[in-house]
């Protein structure tokens, strides 16, 4: 989303006043740099597309400079390339708290598309910690124009940065007794009719990709069941992988527990598909409840993981008052928060490298390719130590 004089609208339809569309902003640089872009819109899009090829990224980068320059024309009445660190400060306030709500803010409930009129980039305020991440985002943006001889300086550099204090204890996730009222709810999930037993089907199957296999919903929504294989191991032992290309274009295996591909023959037979995947198998790891077996979009996915936090909250809040903080708790979780639960769960029962290698912390070396007798271990832990638990339909 961009602007016209007074209203918000899709970028194909962006009109920007010449005396807003930073060709002759202040902060321009005065000599000639790396690249043709000649304006603001033009600059920040050739930054942009340095992450085309990472969807989730390029997602969130996107958000973050349009909000900035919805603002800057909008709002404060100012260039990007006009910016200064005293505007900065100002957007940073904005960002705490963007009024006018009815101009900024999304009603509660509602989530249009970015074509709706009723689109606002913001759900409500952000957090501090949302904050820092658009901040920072942008600092980077402002930086690399910069360096690529487009603006002069970069208005965000001056921010007093506060001394790095130690990373708290990762809080959000589940713990155990909140995992335990998820998988319940999971597990009462009417199956009377055939859309009603895909459903609960596909969310157990998602919960279940989430908990065992820690992927993030990119992952998800990117990765077929043909990435499911099995290899022997150095004990002759036949084990079952799922091959995931993560964050940077990097590859690693997932150990495909029994009980994840129990569960994976489990959610084939409730679509009609064979028990296993064949070699080169196109449909993807979670698929629609009807129509083509076609991959579902990051917002659908993070839709089911959050419609069985707030029925499991409400399943709580149902037994009392007393039950209020841990609904309250359970209700914000996300899929990602999945990933920090499954993580979190598996670092108290295995060695912190099976967590690490599991969720794809660190980079796959190239000699990674000969350590299968590790890789099997991996394995075996993996397996001992962490399962959903499912109790029998």
């Amino acid at each position: 989303m961009y602007l016209t004089m007074n209203a918000l609208v899709t970028s194909d339809q962006l009109v920007i006043p010449t005396h807003l569309d930073g060709s002759r902003g202040r902060n321009r640089a005065t000599s000639p740099g790396q690249l043709a872009a000649t304006d603001d819109r033009s600059a920040v899009l050739a930054w942009l597309a340095r992450y085309a090829d990472s969807p989730a990224t390029l997602a969130s980068y996107r958000k973050e400079a349009e909000r900035l320059m919805l603002w800057c024309g909008l709002q404060h009445g100012v260039a990007l390339s006009d910016l200064t660190h005293e505007d900065l400060l100002v957007y940073q306030r904005f960002l705490a708290d963007p009024q006018p709500a009815e101009r900024w803010v999304m009603k509660t409930g509602q989530k249009p598309g970015q074509d709706s009129p009723l689109w606002r980039p913001f759900a409500g305020p952000l957090s501090a910690a949302s904050q820092r991440q658009a901040l920072s985002i942008l600092n980077a943006m402002l930086s690399w124009l910069v360096e690529a001889g487009y603006l002069a300086g970069n208005p965000l550099a001056l921010s007093r940065r506060k001394r790095r204090q130690q990373a708290p204890r990762v809080s959000r996730f589940l713990p155990m007794e909140h995992w335990e009222v998820v998988k319940s709810t999971i597990e009462a999930m009417p199956v009377t009719n055939e859309r009603d037993r895909r459903h609960a089907s596909r969310c157990r199957w998602l919960f279940s990709l989430l908990y065992i296999g820690g992927l993030r919903v990119s992952e998800i929504c990117e990765t077929t069941m043909g990435g499911f294989f099995s290899r022997r191991g150095t004990d002759g032992r036949e084990r079952w992988w799922l091959e995931i290309t993560g964050k940077g274009g990097k590859t690693r295996l997932v150990p495909a527990t029994s009980e994840l591909m129990a569960e994976l023959m489990r959610y084939r037979k409730v679509f009609g598909l064979s028990p296993l995947p064949p070699e080169g198998d196109t449909v993807p790891l979670v698929v629609p409840l009807i129509g083509a077996l076609k991959p579902m979009a990051r917002s659908a996915i993070h839709e089911i993981v959050k419609a069985v936090a707030r029925e499991s909250a409400a399943r709580l809040r149902s037994k009392g008052p007393e039950f209020e903080a841990a609904a309250a708790h359970i209700e914000q979780a996300s899929t990602h928060w999945m990933r920090h639960t499954a993580g979190s769960h598996l670092s108290e029962k295995a060695d912190l490298k099976v967590v690490r290698d599991n969720l794809g912390h660190a980079n796959i070396s190239t000699t990674s390719i000969y350590l299968h007798s590790e890789d099997d271990a991996r394995h075996d832990a993996t397996t001992a130590a962490h399962r959903v638990g499912w109790h029998a339909p």
